[in-house]
């Protein structure tokens, strides 16, 4: 993969950094030698990216191009807005005391070299500035009030503004950058489009095993993919990629939406899409958008601290208290009687300022649907845990165990429990959703659309096999090349 940097003036540019090719803005935007150039990293570091200036048409084309840029256009809006240095300096307000904590006076510069800074006591602040504005080189300004420390401003910094006894260090940090980047880099040349698939090997509520991990990761190579792990700490490497897969269990306030949000705005590919995460997680928004469109679901109450005592008359007992954001049947709760909900509800409430009461159903299984880009993959029945009204239990000393599971063809489900899924996850859109549902002789009722359903292996691809891999990585590789081919993001 080439990589350029592109100045103003190539005669000015003072740093010899191997593997690079120094490009004129010039040359960049009018010769046809970069336009129909491939893969290639651009590095942007024109004088000024101010809309419709010539740095700023160099990052706009180069995405245009299908190339990377650094910076992208969102992070060139992203600089010059004061609500997202607000944000970010709330956001850090730690890391930016500690970092600062011994600087005399009440204005500090701080410069950025690849997220770097020449001293080590900063390099946390600068890899997560560099994370929030991916530019290769920053100019990060701070005030001290009687808040403390906060972000007051960051900008690109100009090359010639490096102070000279800075270059060998700048050299170097642009190397190291340009070396960890490029490990797989023949693999790359050979695959086209490069995928990062966000995962947590440590965490025990993961959407997907390490085995399901590899899987995905040969099926991506056999698509035309050149795939890596990633992990929350690779934020400020988004724009490298064409497409992210998330297989980490979602939340709003959680490093995951960030990423997603992130790779929407930098043109990825995103499997899960913000939209889907900020509506399957949320389970005050899938209830009222399940009864707009009628489909069926367990009679519910949106709860808050003026009708706890409608829950009775309304609902019955027992019934189902639940958190909007739950998930692995963390924050369910299942009430036997009004006392018990008087005990319950304010503990909840403290979490949150509206809650889920919901008709209880029993049943010895739940139907789950798995669906990719509107057409069901495959379903499951997972049976209730041992001697429990949940699949999952959770024991007292933090452990999960789970009920049994078996995995069926579409064809084998009851054709009323795979339309109703159908439906229902089509109202988030044409991403990979599991739908939850429970089957009585008089109805299917919708109990979750989870936006990253479980794919574990020996579990979910028991039908399918490794084909289950290669139909989802296929589907994302699609995406990408609609978005390439100038159509814009699929929604």
């Amino acid at each position: 993969m080439k990589i350029y940097f592109v100045v103003n003036n190539p005669q000015s540019w003072q740093l010899d950094i191997p593997g690079v090719e120094v490009v004129s803005a010039k040359s960049y935007l009018t010769n046809s030698e970069y336009s129909s150039q491939r893969n290639a990293k651009v590095f942007n570091l024109c004088r000024s990216y101010k809309y419709q200036s010539t740095g700023y048409y160099v990052s706009l084309l180069a995405q245009a191009r299908g190339h990377k840029p650094l910076p992208s256009v969102q992070t060139i809006q992203d600089l010059k807005s004061p609500t997202i240095t607000r944000h970010v300096s709330s956001e850090l307000e730690d890391i930016i005391a500690a970092s600062l904590q011994h600087i005399q006076g009440d204005k500090f510069t701080l410069s950025i070299y690849f997220g770097q800074n020449v001293s080590k006591c900063h390099n946390r602040l600068s890899q997560k500035l560099f994370g929030q504005f991916q530019a290769p080189l920053l100019l990060a300004q701070f005030v001290k009030n009687e808040d403390g420390w906060q972000l007051q401003n960051i900008s690109p910094l100009l090359s010639s503004e490096i102070p000279e006894h800075h270059h060998e260090f700048v050299v170097e940090v642009a190397k190291e950058y340009l070396t960890k980047k490029r490990g797989n880099l023949k693999k790359k040349i050979n695959l086209g489009y490069d995928l990062a698939i966000l995962y947590n090997p440590e965490d025990i509520t993961s959407p997907s095993n390490e085995k399901a991990v590899q899987k995905f990761l040969k099926a991506a190579e056999g698509v035309g993919f050149s795939p890596e792990v990633i992990s929350k700490e690779d934020y400020s490497r988004i724009a490298e990629f064409d497409a992210l897969f998330i297989r980490e269990t979602t939340s709003v306030n959680h490093h995951t939406y960030r990423f997603a949000r992130r790779a929407t705005a930098e043109g990825l590919a995103v499997i899960d899409d913000p939209e889907s995460i900020l509506r399957c997680t949320n389970k005050v928004y899938l209830a009222e958008v399940l009864e707009r469109h009628h489909i069926m679901a367990p009679k519910t109450l949106i709860l808050h601290s003026d009708n706890v005592d409608q829950v009775g008359r309304q609902m019955g007992f027992p019934c189902v208290l639940k958190l909007p954001d739950g998930s692995f049947s963390n924050g369910v709760v299942r009430v036997d009687n009004e006392t018990q909900l008087f005990e319950i509800v304010p503990d909840l409430l403290e979490k949150s300022d509206l809650l889920i009461a919901q008709e209880y159903i029993p049943t010895s299984f739940d139907w789950r649907v798995t669906i990719f880009d509107q057409k069901p993959l495959f379903v499951c029945k997972y049976f209730m845990a041992r001697k429990h009204w949940q699949i999952f239990e959770r024991s007292n000393d933090g452990k999960m165990y789970c009920g049994k599971h078996e995995t069926l063809p579409v064809s084998m489900a009851p054709k009323k429990v795979v339309r109703t899924a159908l439906r229902a996850a089509n109202l988030i859109g044409n991403g990979l959703y599991g739908v939850d549902i429970k089957e009585t002789p008089h109805a299917c009722y919708v109990i979750e659309i989870n936006d990253n359903p479980s794919i574990d292996a020996g579990v979910e691809d028991q039908v399918l096999e490794d084909e289950l891999y290669y139909k989802i990585m296929g589907g994302i590789l699609s995406r990408v090349e609609h978005i390439k081919n100038g159509y814009g993001r699929s929604k």
